[in-house]
């Protein structure tokens, strides 16, 4: 499904929200070019970022639950199919508690990309887009781009070892050099456009899909391969549907500087 057909069933639904749920910090980001695993001409051109803020922390549970308890459409038990799955919200012990499987402070998960972004509507800022999320997390403490360090790219990997069936820890890791907060190592996160992370720039192609580009021989057209963490999000991100929940996908919020 497109990007404009998927905003047009989002607002069909009236959820221009304003109203902030909880109070959440946003920092601000610089931006400039940036030397994606995703060229910007589906070769190797660098990204051009504007500047922007950043949220410092992805959505907890507690944050999550003040929102749609301000917007009851987007409880468990009210929200239209066409927008989430039956696991949208599972975790939780009902439609309006959270109970011991989802502590305050976790980040929420098992959240669709509509929900993701009215939460973010909710607070006047939208979810970052690919570049924007690549961009802050290739920070670490002291560093705007630590990518070509073996050290954080072995860091980075060492989270996809532990088991799917581990508690999630609470928000609140180290700070990036950006204040930017658990980037890496906690959850994957939604971004604005994560349906058209593999499409060619190609107008031609019919289907709009260039699957060549993960599958064999055809990731070859993919830069930074030593940064595997990173192409794993995108192979992540590219195998979904916006109404698609799983147990480890949350989100941030971005807004423009």
């Amino acid at each position: 499904m497109g990007s404009i057909v998927m905003r047009g069933l989002w607002l069909v639904m009236g959820m221009c929200a304003t109203s902030a749920s909880l109070a959440a910090e946003y920092v601000p980001l610089p931006g400039g070019s940036f030397a994606s695993v995703l060229g910007a001409d589906n070769k190797a051109a660098p990204a051009q970022i504007k500047p922007f803020r950043l949220r410092t922390e992805p959505v907890t549970n507690a944050e999550f639950l003040a929102f749609v308890s301000a917007h009851p459409q987007w409880r468990r038990d009210q929200i239209a199919g066409v927008f989430a799955d039956k696991q949208y919200l599972s975790q939780w012990a009902s439609a309006e508690a959270l109970g011991p499987n989802a502590l305050p402070r976790q980040p929420v998960i098992r959240v669709s990309w509509f929900a993701a972004q009215a939460f973010c509507e909710s607070e006047k800022a939208r979810l970052p887009t690919w570049y924007e999320w690549e961009y802050a997390a290739a920070a670490d403490a002291h560093r705007a781009d630590a990518r070509s360090d073996p050290a954080w790219r072995d860091h980075v990997l060492n989270w996809y070892s532990r088991p799917s069936n581990t508690a999630l820890p609470q928000v609140g890791g180290e700070a990036d050099v950006h204040g930017v907060r658990d980037l890496n190592g906690l959850v994957w996160e939604w971004v604005d456009d994560f349906n058209a992370l593999l499409v060619s720039g190609d107008g031609r192609d019919q289907d709009g899909a260039d699957k060549a580009r993960f599958c064999g021989a055809g990731a070859a057209n993919m830069q930074q391969k030593e940064n595997y963490a990173t192409l794993m999000r995108v192979a992540m991100l590219s195998a979904l549907k916006a109404s698609d929940t799983t147990n480890n996908m949350g989100f941030r919020c971005a807004r423009p500087e």
